[in-house]
């Protein structure tokens, strides 16, 4: 994985920076000016570091790598579904049942309603890069017609979560992407454990990372402000691998590494 971006401090102050991938083997941040940061862990394997950056402009790295291995699911907490079963910024989902499919409702297994779920969104929705405000929900989403990957991810989180399966989102590096980026899925319970799943369609999910882990994109931001102002201005990002891309169909249960 290698990220570059940069921006431009207008009123000096703290900033928090999350691209690291989860369970990293060897990994390396640097930011341009060469100040102390503080990290800071959140659930779920999400990391942040906590930068107090002066007034300028500051270009931002960061370079790891991992071996894939196959990762063992993780269990559904009872704390976890009470959070990822609630409504969120993004994710209205009790504000979203007059757009829910009828044939949902009457599939009697968690991992028949996913897969529908990410079947209907999928053929309901366009990828139109650029398409959605930063703004949009789920709802705004549906009625659109269009959307990221981020509106994607919302979208399936809501629908889940309208039926009560516990489903959270993710911030990921997805090897294959095109164009590179850093991406967004959705996570849903299913017989107790977490599995990844992927609307867009448009990487394997065998091959993801985790960077961050939460309710919605208002947890996962790769860079937010904490009291500084800045403005944005562009990056790259690139996740690759040294072996073949696998195939990926949708139709199995693979866990997030």
């Amino acid at each position: 994985m290698d990220v570059e971006f940069a921006l431009r401090v207008t009123r000096p102050g703290p900033a928090a920076i999350s691209v690291a991938a989860a369970h990293a083997d060897t990994e390396e941040l640097t930011v341009s000016w060469h100040g102390e940061s503080e990290p800071v862990e959140f659930g779920h394997e999400t990391r942040a570091e906590v930068f107090d950056l002066p007034a300028g402009e500051h270009r931002v790295t960061y370079h790891a790598e991992r071996a894939l291995t196959e990762p063992e699911p993780e269990p559904v907490t009872l704390a976890d579904v009470a959070v990822f079963t609630r409504p969120s910024r993004y994710c209205p989902s009790d504000r979203i049942a007059g757009l829910v499919p009828p044939e949902l409702l009457k599939l009697k297994s968690a991992e028949k309603q996913v897969h529908a779920i990410v079947r209907h969104v999928h053929d309901r929705l366009s990828y139109v890069a650029g398409a959605s405000r930063p703004t949009d929900d789920a709802v705004d989403t549906l009625l659109a017609g269009e959307g990221v990957c981020r509106d994607f991810a919302h979208v399936c989180i809501s629908l889940c979560r309208f039926l009560d399966i516990p489903a959270r989102y993710a911030g990921v590096y997805a090897p294959g992407l095109a164009p590179m980026d850093f991406h967004a899925v959705f996570e849903a319970a299913v017989d107790g454990h977490w599995y990844v799943f992927d609307a867009t369609r448009l990487a394997p999910r065998q091959t993801m990372l985790r960077i961050a882990t939460g309710r919605d994109a208002a947890d996962t931001a790769f860079l937010a402000t904490l009291g500084c102002e800045l403005d944005f201005l562009g990056s790259t990002v690139f996740a690759t691998t040294d072996a073949a891309l696998p195939a990926d169909d949708g139709s199995g249960l693979v866990v997030l590494g």
